[in-house]
């Protein structure tokens, strides 16, 4: 009867043991050493800046204006210039444009489309009257800031040539600035922008922008006439 006690410890023993086994407290899984850690967006990038101004200045020969010039004009091919110059558009971007101009004022008018593209003032359109046939009309329909064309004046009296035949006359945004002569406004496009007490972009305005860049350069503004208002048209006739 001795030998009860001793096998009861042992018996003990080993519940404990096989208790203890199935309580041990297992690991818990953590995040992995390699995981990289979320990536944070990259910020947004800046805009491009807009380009610098160019005006730069070319001979031309009869060749390059086929519309636009014709035998017994006041001044010939080789008194002309192509002036390549950056201006600002309504769409709030840099473009190139041409204008052809007398050589005598091809300088001036680098230094007044300088200032506009600085002002940021929109120009819609800049291209020769070639680009439209040699067609005033068409060209300002289209909103076409042009210069020379060998042409006569449209005005009242016997016929004289245009200021724009000499290469010293530049319209500027013919539809937001339309000439208003014997009761039209031309070009008909221009209708919406014959009242000019709402000012919006593009238009002449006194004291603006635009004719003060022309002012500066010692050319006169067909907007100030009293009983035919000419709004596009810049000269600088001599």
């Amino acid at each position: 009867m001795r030998r009860w006690p001793g096998y009861r410890i042992i018996l003990a023993s080993a519940l404990l043991a096989g208790c203890g086994a199935t309580e041990t407290a297992q690991p818990v899984a953590g995040p992995s050493p390699s995981a990289a850690p979320p990536s944070s967006p990259a910020p947004p990038s800046s805009p491009a800046p807009p380009p610098a101004f160019s005006g730069t200045s070319e001979p031309v020969t009869a060749a390059d204006l086929p519309a636009s010039w014709r035998s017994g004009c006041p001044v010939g091919p080789d008194q002309l210039v192509r002036l390549r110059l950056t201006h600002w558009g309504f769409d709030d971007r840099a473009h190139d444009g041409v204008l052809i101009v007398h050589r005598a004022v091809a300088a001036g008018l680098v230094t007044v489309f300088q200032t506009l593209y600085r002002e940021r003032f929109p120009i819609r359109l800049m291209q020769p009257v070639d680009a439209y046939g040699g067609s005033d009309d068409a060209s300002m329909a289209a909103d076409n800031t042009s210069a020379f064309n060998c042409r006569r004046a449209v005005a009242a009296g016997p016929p004289s040539w245009s200021a724009h035949a000499y290469g010293r006359a530049v319209d500027v945004n013919p539809v937001e600035n339309p000439y208003l002569f014997d009761g039209k406004v031309l070009p008909p496009e221009g209708a919406p922008y014959a009242d000019r007490s709402v000012r919006r972009p593009g238009m002449a305005v006194p004291g603006g922008v635009l004719v003060r860049a022309f002012a500066a350069a010692g050319w006169t503004w067909g907007g100030s006439w009293k009983s035919t208002p000419d709004y596009q048209h810049f000269t600088k006739s001599g």
